[in-house]
């Protein structure tokens, strides 16, 4: 049936490539031959997944989706009927390296039991059971339970990487991070480990909340008003203040709707004069910080000077507020009549009453699906996804099948299950897929060969040194604007010359290059810390006396089996020769299985995942 499914489907006339409205370059994308959409077919897994509650599968079917056992996306409910799945013609892995590669982008790693479970399954209760699964302990419990700044930032995050046990939930965390992004290195206050465990978990809450939810949360969250000034940030006065502007312009330009006004399929507008329409107009911004004004840490009476620091003479606060949204003082919120973006708050509206109004007028935007919608694409498939899957995307975001705008279940369902994410054409497509961060295949080394830190202090540290590390290290951007922009576009290349965009090439340099592959080799064998976190190699141990094996096993689950027959062929016969080759003491295994994976990690088919 797959196979008829897909023969019978049209395929693009050639490659069509968008170009990132941040960049505003015009969009030169071939016309898309795909099928017409029906409105059914598209909604069909968004649907399904909003019937999963957060606790569990809710609705009718397997795991929680409305439709029967056996069924797929866009599944007809008479069996006489021929079934239209729509754009979903994948819904089962068909061999491991299919399994593999959806995990590969659906979390951080792939294990032989999560490929089992994927292919018996299917994805769509997989994701189902996945979304719907109980919460875990959460950071913040975690870096409280340390005690007073005991572990830092860095110890929090990778922790939740490596070990959490819903990785799916922590991926898709992550990818918003690079959205709604806040900075441990640029953030201060007595309890900045807990500020950043919180911000974390609340991400991680986003995952299966509302995106109207999860901009407020974001906006009122402690550690935004710390990274983007709206803690205490207050009305204007006669000394001449006027509210920080920060805030208003950046959940704007990179949280909701951009630079430039976007078709559903994320081609530019252009006005009369062929240049992009602008979203908005400093006068917007200027209006929209007013609305900011008025909040501050909820930190209360009974909390301050309660806390004495270990070996301290001091006093300061409690960390409880470090838990809750920043609170509301009247006294501080700017009064002024707002207007922006066609919205309009009309003078002396209390802030609560004005934030609602602004975070609405953003919400329904109609930018924001297809602009968020093409960064997660960009995160977890592929750097150019084409003007149609944008579109598909987008649509799930403005209604996932059961009439609600912005379920963010059902838009990361809708990007993980296209035809575009699930179809073979991308892996023999040069212009497919993206290159793998430097945080995510350290992830990826230490959940897929058993990391651990005995003393559970996780101390990997900062890994943001390009010469030395990995030039990039979660919850520590530079800026506001991401390790990378999504309209990147390497200079002096051929993804230049086809007006195509690599985000994560940004990060790409002579010394980031040399220096992944020198630390790789340190940490794969010594770990960190000591050898505190380390990995084990279990499985891997059982193989060093057959190199095709070893090899056959790290293709798969590292890559889903995307290295060419002439990469595999190059790294067993490496491992085949001396010095490697039949090792007879503990060190001299650890030696052959660590150059392997070095090699592996370290091919272009392994960097550039599809």
């Amino acid at each position: 049936m797959l196979e008829q499914l897909e023969a019978g489907r049209a395929r693009p006339a050639d490659e069509a490539v968008y170009v990132a409205e941040t960049a505003a370059i015009e969009d030169k994308a071939a016309p898309d031959g795909s099928r017409p959409l029906k409105a059914a077919a598209v909604f069909s897994i968004a649907a399904a997944l909003a019937a999963c509650g957060g606790g569990g599968g809710s609705g009718g079917g397997a795991g929680g989706f409305g439709f029967p056992v056996g069924g797929g996306p866009g599944a007809n409910p008479d069996p006489g009927a021929t079934p239209d799945t729509g754009p979903y013609h994948y819904p089962q892995a068909q061999n491991d390296a299919e399994a593999a590669r959806f995990l590969l982008q659906a979390q951080f790693s792939a294990s032989d039991a999560e490929i089992a479970a994927v292919r018996a399954k299917g994805y769509m209760p997989w994701l189902s059971e996945q979304l719907g699964a109980a919460r875990q302990p959460s950071a913040w419990e975690w870096v409280n339970s340390k005690g007073y700044e005991k572990v830092d930032t860095d110890a929090m995050i990778w922790r939740q990487l490596m070990t959490a046990a819903d990785p799916l939930r922590k991926r898709m965390a992550l990818a918003l991070s690079e959205i709604f992004v806040v900075s441990g290195t640029e953030i201060g206050s007595s309890w900045p480990t807990a500020m950043m465990a919180q911000y974390w978990d609340m991400l991680a809450n986003g995952v299966t909340s509302n995106f109207r939810q999860l901009l407020e949360d974001v906006t009122l969250n402690p550690a935004m008003g710390f990274y983007l000034n709206t803690r205490d940030n207050r009305k204007e006065d006669a000394s001449g203040r006027q509210p920080d502007e920060n805030y208003a312009r950046e959940v704007m330009q990179l949280m909701t709707i951009g630079l430039y006004q976007l078709e559903n399929d994320g081609t530019v507008k252009t006005g009369a004069d062929g240049h992009p329409i602008e979203t908005y107009v400093q006068n917007d911004v200027t209006n929209l910080a007013r609305v900011f004004t008025g909040y501050d840490l909820d930190i209360r009476s009974a909390e301050r000077n309660a806390f004495t620091p270990p070996g301290a003479s001091y006093t300061i606060e409690t960390n409880a507020w470090t838990t809750r949204p920043m609170a509301y003082k009247a006294s501080n919120h700017s009064m002024l009549e707002a207007r922006f973006l066609g919205a309009s708050v009309p003078a002396g509206t209390p802030g609560p009453a004005a934030l609602k109004i602004a975070l609405d007028t953003l919400f329904n935007h109609p930018n924001v699906g297809t602009f968020i919608g093409r960064q997660l694409i960009q995160r977890l498939v592929t750097s150019n996804p084409s003007p149609a899957y944008v579109k598909r995307v987008a649509g799930v975001f403005a209604n996932n099948g059961a009439g609600v705008r912005g379920d963010m279940k059902s838009v990361f369902a809708a990007v993980l299950l296209d035809d575009e994410a699930r179809g073979p054409a991308g892996l023999s497509d040069p212009n497919f897929g993206h290159l793998r961060e430097p945080m995510l295949r350290l992830v990826q080394w230490g959940r897929t060969f058993g990391i651990g830190s005995t003393l559970d202090t996780w101390g990997i540290g900062n890994t943001s040194d390009p010469s030395q590390y990995l030039g990039q290290c979660p919850l520590r951007s530079p800026s506001v604007f991401n390790f990378f922009r999504p309209g990147y576009v390497p200079p002096s290349t051929v993804i230049a010359s086809n007006k195509m965009v690599a985000p994560e090439f940004q990060l790409v340099n002579e010394t980031s290059v040399g220096g992944y592959l020198n630390f790789l080799q340190g940490i794969l064998q010594n770990g960190f810390n000591s050898k505190d976190v380390i990995a084990s190699y279990t499985a891997e141990k059982t193989l060093v006396t057959d190199p095709a094996a070893l090899v056959r096993r790290l293709n798969l689950l590292l890559t889903g089996n995307q290295l060419s027959a002439a990469t595999v062929a190059l790294i067993t016969d490496a491992l085949s020769k001396a010095p490697l080759v039949n090792p007879t003491t503990d060190a001299r295994r650890l030696d052959l299985i660590c150059a392997g994976v070095l090699l592996v990690m370290g091919s272009p088919e392994y960097l550039v995942q599809k």
